[in-house]
């Protein structure tokens, strides 16, 4: 159902307003030009002026009036403060005339809502000799690793290729081989596309692949230099593809999309997620249910909404000073999903427009889930957090707002710009904060043998032996000790907690420490990775007493040490409930049936007889029906499954119709289909007619790189004219895939009528036990004919479809 609003559509009150409260719960540095150049701070610039405030809040998409598209964007932090997103080879100015399109386009922002184009990765006229002559680059990633950043991005002709850099507009290096070639490795038979690198808290550096339909992982040697070790099948499902894996309180969370991507209005791609105790697997989603499992798959974390996007997917993870999670991802505007045809490397192509959509992920039950299960979302909401108390890149070269506590001198260099060199020193922001707090830090350590702290706390600075000030919390990167470290207080009566880093840790470049104050307990963590994308290096705790009041930020150094993009801002606060799924209301009998009587459905006869009306008492219509072999039995309908089809121009399977209710309602029957085999299926129908309805069924599909298989699949699927392509089709279809079924399976479709609008918005789950139910995403249909509910039982014949009910409720 429609969890938002679009500022551009009506604005609808009442339930969706409840939703989209609960949504709302919850200068860029200039480019360096100088490498390890000093640059004296001025002893009399005791104020400066701070970045540009950032914005309370934020509309999607936040690439308008920016790029056209921005398909399957990549997220990081640069080490200049700045965040970047790079996305897909597409169209990005083709509505400022500009023919062709962009080689993995870049965009930087201060705020990660206010973005402005920074350049590509690939020019047209230096296209690496890897590549295929009609290759274009699809979906990179993004990281910082080995002290450089690594894009790692997919071809469309097959095999993932590597870039590399020394800051995050280049220039690029391309790698002389590709990383995985374009045909299938062994124990991977899968489309060598849309990868992404996870970098475990061992060190160990995995490569994440695979599209359509099976997802793998392999070691890769430092570096990214090649694949090392098994390859492990860890998912596998209809249309799976764009893994991300991230780390969350100890498990290792594999997101993925699945469905269309890229078919405009039609697209059902959805964000899903499994976890596990090991970044080899085995995930399995909110059910339990494995993702190697020859079905479809639940974990819903973000699917369509019915508000003005479809398809919201491909996405990565990115999280503000603040310490809240945020995907970034794109979807497709119903109101203009298309370009016109596109002259590609690949010959001119239909593609549809994917903008560069954010939002946030929360954290609720152990499962990750954008907007608290509300979905994209299209109205103002508030923003990232990307400034507070103390906000600093040191971009004016001075210490302005700080004081220093031994030798610190700002210098300079291409990627960081300017930067904070500390020897046997501390630095100390005077500005302070209160209450839960998350401080922030990039911090590299310069001597062989030393270390470099960031600090939360009232007392003195450390002075130049390094050692913590009194009421003062350091977490300490310690290269000598190869340890992440908390330490509070000095002496005897000091508190410790330490966590060993990888033996290769990289002290000499820059890494991300974040140190998180809970003042109600008096416990700190900290953390330590390359690039804070959700795979920390190092974690650890310490409770201590007396956390309460107000403190301020420092950055310190035991030996020599650097330190940038320091920050101190009040600590998220995470969202801990989900926003309520449709729930049904008064049962609305007319349009029900508990299939407990002596007349089969419109065959006007008791028992199995002979064709008949229709017009039986029932309420039940045939769309080309009688179906053969239908029948009552046991309180139930049992119906064959047919060697018919629903589909665009073939429309030959029966549909068992009957009139719905006025106003929103749920509809709902319980499945049971017997039988394994390819392309059967059974399940609910709201249908306007053959060539405008949308489905909900119990699905057996076969998986494209499982030769044999039959994947246990709920399929919902919409059907209607697809006006806006080039040439428009008179009826196109497209499915979102939900929760595995089992051999009985519950099905709800929940219909919502918007009247400003003038369409349907129809929302789906399932249940495999008629209590826990999985909703997934909206489908619309135009609302320019009445929907009728309908069954179906169809595809290929050989499987039995039994129905024990139809129950139609309202919708308060």
């Amino acid at each position: 159902m429609r969890l938002g609003s679009d500022q551009r559509r009506p604005v609808r009150t009442g339930w969706v307003a409840a939703f989209a409260a609960a949504v709302l719960a919850g200068g860029l540095a200039p480019a360096a030009v100088a490498d390890a150049a000093d640059v004296a701070p001025s002893a009399a610039s005791l104020t400066s002026a701070r970045p540009a405030a950032a914005p309370d809040t934020y509309t999607n998409p936040v690439t308008a009036g920016v790029t056209d598209t921005f398909p399957d964007p990549a997220v990081i932090r640069g080490k200049d403060g700045a965040w970047y997103a790079y996305g897909t080879q597409n169209p990005v100015f083709n509505s400022q005339g500009e023919a062709g399109e962009r080689i993995l386009p870049i965009l930087r922002s201060a705020d990660l809502v206010t973005w402005e184009y920074a350049g590509e990765v690939i020019q047209p006229d230096d296209v690496p000799t890897t590549w295929r002559a009609n290759s274009r680059a699809w979906a990179p990633d993004i990281r910082y690793v080995d002290g450089e950043y690594l894009l790692t991005y997919g071809l469309s002709t097959g095999g993932l290729a590597v870039a590399t850099a020394p800051t995050p507009t280049g220039p690029w290096e391309h790698r002389d081989e590709l990383l995985v070639p374009s045909a299938p490795i062994d124990g991977c038979p899968t489309g060598n596309i849309d990868q992404a690198l996870f970098t475990d808290d061992d060190g160990t550096l995995y490569l994440y692949w695979g599209s359509y339909d099976v997802v793998c992982v392999s070691e890769l040697t430092p570096g990214a230099g090649e694949l090392t070790g098994p390859v492990t099948q860890v998912a596998q499902g209809r249309r799976m593809e764009g893994a991300y894996v991230v780390r969350h309180d100890d498990l290792y969370y594999l997101m993925y999309s699945d469905a269309g991507c890229c078919e405009g209005a039609f697209s059902g791609y959805t964000v899903k997620v499994g976890r596990s105790e090991s970044p080899r697997g085995p995930f399995v989603d909110d059910d339990g249910t494995d993702l190697m499992a020859e079905s479809s798959k639940g974990g819903y974390v973000l699917t369509s909404n019915g508000n003005g996007f479809a398809g919201p997917g491909h996405h990565s993870v990115v999280t503000d000073l603040a310490g809240q999670d945020w995907m970034a991802y794109h979807a497709i505007p119903t109101a203009d999903p298309d370009f016109p045809p596109v002259d590609t490397r690949n010959g001119v192509l239909n593609l549809s427009k994917r903008p560069l959509m954010i939002d946030r992920l929360d954290w609720i039950d152990g499962w990750p889930v954008v907007n608290a299960g509300a979905g994209p979302s299209s109205s103002p909401q508030a923003a990232p957090v990307t400034d507070g108390a103390v906000r600093t890149t040191f971009a004016d070269g001075s210490l302005s707002g700080w004081r220093a506590d031994g030798d610190v001198v700002v210098r300079e260099e291409t990627d960081a710009g300017p930067y904070a060199a500390l020897e046997n020193s501390t630095l100390t922001s005077r500005d302070r904060a209160a209450g839960d707090l998350r401080a922030q830090a990039d911090l590299r350590v310069t001597d062989g043998d030393g270390a470099a702290g960031l600090t939360l706390g009232a007392g003195a600075g450390a002075g130049a032996g390094g050692g913590a000030g009194a009421g003062r919390v350091t977490a300490w990167i310690d290269r000598a000790a190869g340890e992440l470290r908390l330490e509070s207080g000095r002496g005897p009566k000091a508190q410790r907690a330490a966590a060993p880093l990888p033996p290769d840790f990289p002290y000499a470049d820059w890494n991300v420490v974040t140190l998180d104050r809970d003042a109600r307990s008096g416990t700190y963590t900290a953390a330590v990775s390359a690039d804070n994308l959700k795979e920390p290096l190092g974690t650890v705790t310490l409770t201590t007493r007396g956390a309460g009041g107000r403190v301020s930020v420092g950055v310190t150094a035991r030996g020599g040490a650097d330190a940038d993009n320091v920050s101190l801002v009040p600590a998220a606060r995470p969202v801990t409930e989900r926003v309520p799924d449709p729930e049904p209301g008064e049962l609305v009998p007319e349009s029900s049936d508990e299939f407990d009587g002596d007349v089969v459905p419109g065959t006007g006869a008791p028992g199995t007889g002979a064709p008949g009306t229709g017009a039986d008492g029932t309420g039940w219509t045939w769309v080309r029906g009688p179906a053969s072999g239908v029948r009552l039995a046991d309180g139930a309908l049992t119906w064959p499954t047919q060697n018919a089809e629903l589909y665009q121009g073939t429309n030959t399977a029966s549909v068992l119709t009957r009139g719905a209710p006025a106003g929103d309602y749920l509809v709902e029957t319980k499945l049971s289909l017997d039988g394994v085999g390819v392309n059967r299926q059974a399940g609910l129908v709201l249908y306007a007619n053959d060539d405008q309805f949308v489905k909900l069924v119990h699905s057996q599909l076969g998986l494209l790189r499982k030769p044999g298989s039959a994947a246990q699949t709920v399929e919902f699927t919409k059907e209607a004219a697809r006006t806006t392509s080039n040439p428009p089709v008179a009826a196109y279809s497209a499915p979102m895939f939900g929760a595995a079924p089992a051999a009985t399976t519950w099905l709800r479709l929940a219909v919502h009528r918007d009247a400003a609008n003038d369409e349907y918005e129809v929302r789906m789950a399932s249940s495999t036990d008629g209590e826990t139910w999985r909703w997934g995403g909206v489908w619309t249909l135009p609302d320019d004919q009445p929907l009728r509910i309908g069954l179906v039982s169809m595809n290929t014949a050989g499987a039995t479809a039994t129905f024990d009910y139809v129950r139609t409720y309202t919708q308060p």
